[in-house]
């Protein structure tokens, strides 16, 4: 596998978690980006997470395909967002847990089931309306299986925790993603006394990789994740790192237009043995 780069500094916002159940908080994000007037790219979950799934939500449909209109990208986070605990071996699911706390759908699925899930969630999306061109797995974990379903999926790219994957020349470029969710986990453990800790450390997190990235050849991805509206800091936090990032001179763009940049730089590229 090759690694890419962009020459230019880049910004990529992503809205994970996009489905009913989490319709006033996507708006919320939407509208923070909207304030920036920067694109951002909308992770949705179509199948039933949390309750309703995407068919059964017109309204969440309709928000989607207003998005995209306006220049944001719908990517396929998966489709029930739900690892089953009797799938894989026990090593694999033990990992997945940790990583993505429970999330982490196509970590342990072998090809086929990967195939079908793949399937459901671009079929619901287009019944919806919505073009796909890319996926990114929940917790970013995909097994070999779920990677084999996807070079044979139509879809132009994949992403994992460091790397955007184009699936049809086999590249990937160096894009780590940062949120406030590997040091804050829902549940029990976000009520927790040690909370106030965990927060900083996420706020840390967000604010250390604005000043270090993007930069040339390393774009930044900042993930946005629903349940981080319910800690202003969090929010503030993150909308200074976009600020911070965009006053550096990064371009934000989506995982469509990383692409899509990277392969104008490389065309643009003089030959071996040009004049």
């Amino acid at each position: 596998m090759h690694a890419t780069s962009c020459a230019e500094p880049a910004l990529v916002v992503s809205i994970h978690d996009v489905a009913p159940a989490t319709l006033a908080q996507t708006r919320r994000w939407l509208a923070d980006l909207d304030g920036f007037r920067i694109p951002g790219v909308l992770l949705a979950v179509p199948g039933p997470w949390r309750g309703t799934p995407l068919a059964a939500s017109p309204e969440l449909a309709a928000l989607l395909r207003d998005a995209a209109a306006a220049g944001h990208e719908i990517a396929l986070h998966g489709w029930s967002h739900e690892a089953r605990p009797d799938d894989g071996r026990a090593l694999r699911r033990w990992t997945g847990g940790i990583a993505a706390r429970g999330a982490g759908e196509f970590w342990t699925l072998g090809e086929a089931e990967a195939r079908t899930r793949l399937e459901q969630g671009l079929g619901t999306l287009a019944a919806a309306g919505l073009s796909v061109e890319g996926f990114v797995p929940p917790g970013y974990l995909a097994s070999p299986g779920a990677r084999a379903a996807l070079a044979a999926s139509g879809l132009r790219y994949w992403t994992s925790h460091f790397f955007v994957h184009e699936l049809a020349g086999g590249t990937r470029m160096l894009a780590p993603s940062v949120s406030h969710r590997p040091a804050l986990a829902d549940g029990a453990v976000s009520s927790a006394p040690g909370r106030p800790l965990l927060e900083r450390a996420g706020q840390g997190l967000i604010g250390g990789a604005s000043l270090l990235l993007p930069r040339p050849g390393c774009p930044l991805r900042l993930a946005l994740h629903p349940d981080d509206l319910h800690r202003p800091g969090l929010r503030e936090t993150t909308l200074r790192a976009i600020e911070r990032a965009l006053g550096a001179g990064a371009r934000a763009t989506t995982y469509s237009g990383l692409l899509e940049r990277r392969a104008r730089e490389v065309a643009a590229r003089p030959t071996a043995g040009a004049q």
